[in-house]
């Protein structure tokens, strides 16, 4: 397990780093919010492609040498931001780090589900959401401050990070006690419609919180206009998200993870909803503090909500169903982040940051109150 923690921090390292980056890159440029939405929803439309390939992708290259492609594809693309700043280079450099990120994200999640038996997996879930949560607590905020005080090159340099994972692949492979073969799967001992029924409530759920965080992601440090403020409010929305990550597996191995759903995507869309109100008034400290304190009570729900939907849909598919589990969360999520930070950039392109906020605060809404009903 220790090996793959250590794995999963390199990768969301260069993650973190270049998620609120690359679209300030292309809009030094010459691009606009459209364009830089387009880079995280191109990153995320391949990383769910490659998701929905890797049960293939393990059975053909086994754990060791599919963790080395992820690796790979994630950290090395992050050198050739070096090289250009214009839009459609930097989209196709965003589109290989995305197939690398989907190779490593289900990895990732299907790794726990190996070690672990299902009445500790929440606070092993937990864990790995520090290891991913931690570096994204500390880069996603330092990154755009990092970038515009001592240049941008520096940040891709570092983005290339997920690389130094590559060496841990072999003691990964060795854990799961097979480095030929993809584990077996027989989708939960049904049909594909029976899954799709019962994995729909907690991928609805992680697809609208996961949208949310595809655009504070993409645009806070646009939103809040200055490296200072952009950093305070990165931080505490990633630092809300770790804390309640963590917090959130032992809740659901004590009491379930049905009972926090809806409250957590109604906290969610309350602090969308915030943001929403001063996103196009930021002039004045009120203001300010309006959309920091909806970062972080997003952030607040943005975490849980990881932790929760994805021991929920566990759950509910039981144990024969695993990969397909992990893939389907894993897609959501960054199906999820991708629609986010598009449909974000081109609503204010459109029209404003407020509506566009507005909207997601509505989608989260509209899902917990069918979550407050179902439960």
């Amino acid at each position: 397990m220790g090996w793959l923690l250590g794995s999963a921090m390199l990768w969301f390292a260069g993650f973190a780093l270049l998620v609120p980056v690359a679209p300030l890159w292309v809009i030094r440029g010459g691009s606009d919010d459209l364009g830089a939405g387009l880079v995280t929803g191109v990153m995320m439309a391949c990383t769910v492609l490659a998701q929905l390939s890797m049960r293939r992708v393990l059975a053909t290259l086994g754990w060791r040498w599919t963790l080395v492609l992820g690796a790979g594809l994630l950290g090395l693309p992050a050198l050739g931001h070096l090289a250009t700043d214009m839009l459609w280079p930097v989209t196709t450099l965003a589109a290989l780090r995305g197939f690398g990120f989907g190779i490593v994200t289900v990895c990732g999640a299907t790794a726990v589900a190996s070690f672990v038996e299902p009445g500790r997996r929440g606070r092993a879930l937990g864990a790995l959401g520090l290891a991913i949560a931690a570096p994204q607590f500390i880069l996603v905020p330092v990154a755009p401050w990092l970038a515009e005080r001592a240049g941008f090159d520096l940040v891709f340099l570092l983005a290339a990070l997920p690389a130094l994972a590559i060496p841990l692949a072999w003691p990964i492979a060795r854990a799961i006690g097979d480095s030929h073969r993809a584990p077996a799967d027989d989708s939960g001992g049904g049909t594909a419609a029976v899954l799709r029924r019962v994995l729909a409530g907690p991928i609805a759920a992680l697809v609208v919180i996961t949208a949310a965080g595809g655009a504070i992601l993409t645009f806070t440090s646009r939103i809040l206009a200055s490296p200072a403020l952009g950093f305070g409010g990165l931080l505490a929305f990633t630092g809300a998200a770790g804390v309640s990550r963590w917090g959130a597996g032992g809740v659901a191995d004590r009491f379930g993870a049905t009972p926090a759903i809806a409250p957590l995507l109604f906290t969610g869309a309350l602090g969308l909803a915030a943001i929403g109100l001063r996103a196009d008034s930021i002039h004045d400290s009120t203001g300010r503090v309006q959309v920091i304190a909806g970062l972080l009570v997003v952030g607040v729900a943005y975490g849980g909500l990881q932790n929760l939907t994805l021991t929920q849909a566990f759950a509910v598919a039981g144990e024969p169903a695993r990969d397909s589990v992990s893939i389907a969360w894993n897609l959501s999520f960054d199906a999820g982040t991708g629609l986010g930070a598009f449909a974000v950039g081109a609503i204010a392109t459109a029209t404003s940051y407020s509506v566009a906020f507005a909207v997601l605060a509505l989608a989260a809404g509209l899902v917990g109150g069918w979550w407050a009903v179902r439960a």
